[in-house]
């Protein structure tokens, strides 16, 4: 029995894929909508869309504290009212790529706020992608467009202090998961996966640049992660060289993080055979 699979011809395209004209080419002319887009991450994604060639929207609560990048347009919005972010989407004549980006929340003990509090964390960092995403459906199916979803490593590790935040990370990577299957082949959605970054506000986080190098210290590539890092992973997920890549989680995290317990252990290290197991 023969049970060789028939030729095809070298590069062509498989009689049900769809052609591409070029697997890496970027999302130049197409329209981006990048929530949280002013500041921090969120410019980072905005100027590397627009450094790609795309039509680049940023909406945010609040207006960006400088000029954004050229090719970045402005809209002032609250994820967090269904009906304000349903208008939007409407409004737009077109869309190809959706980043959910806005997100974030103060350090906070569980047990020093009630479950309202928390609730609201969750609310922006979950509630609100799915919230989007829905109001985008329609024209990126239409588009057969992208959603990248920025999560982080914080929905995969104890997250003490912001455990409200790593729970809804954890949900928006399972979140984009389901969705990728229920929307193709129409629609893609990924998540990246984002380690510590060196914003304006890392002082908050890392203390002075002291801290701010020790930490950095911790990442096996030597240096937090900046937003431009952040912004080519989101380009690169959007773009057609990853057509073929929906529902996965990418990592930026800079190869992640050095375990504590390697710094706390006493075994010889030095030696062969030592301290293993």
């Amino acid at each position: 029995m023969d049970n060789s699979h028939p030729a095809h011809p070298a590069h062509a395209p498989h009689p049900s894929h769809p052609a591409h004209s070029s697997r890496s080419s970027p999302p130049s002319g197409r329209t981006v909508v990048v929530t949280g887009g002013t500041r921090g991450v969120g410019a980072g994604i905005a100027r590397a869309f627009a450094a790609a060639g795309a039509r680049v929207v940023a909406c945010a609560r609040r207006p960006p504290p400088e000029e954004p990048a050229a090719g970045v347009e402005f809209v002032p919005l609250d994820l967090r009212d269904p009906p304000a972010v349903r208008a939007f989407f409407d409004a737009l004549p077109r869309l190809d790529v959706l980043v959910n980006n806005a997100g974030g929340a103060p350090y906070r003990l569980l047990a020093d706020a009630d479950a309202e509090r928390h609730a609201r964390v969750v609310e922006l960092n979950l509630l609100a992608p799915l919230t989007a995403s829905l109001a985008a459906y329609e024209h990126l199916r239409r588009a057969r467009g992208a959603v990248v979803m920025v999560g982080s490593v914080s929905g995969s590790r104890p997250s003490p202090g912001t455990a409200a935040y790593g729970a809804a990370k954890a949900g928006l990577e399972h979140l984009a998961r389901s969705m990728a299957v229920e929307w193709a082949p129409h629609v893609r959605v990924n998540t990246l996966v984002v380690g510590m970054v060196r914003t304006e506000l890392s002082h908050l986080h890392y203390g002075g640049e002291e801290g701010v190098e020790a930490v950095a210290r911790t990442v096996p590539l030597g240096r937090l992660a900046v937003p431009d890092d952040i912004g080519a992973a989101a380009v690169f997920l959007a773009s057609d060289a990853a057509a073929y890549i929906s529902g996965a989680s990418l990592l930026v995290h800079g190869g992640g993080e050095r375990p504590a317990f390697l710094d706390a252990a006493t075994a010889d290290r030095d030696g062969r055979g030592k301290g293993t197991g």
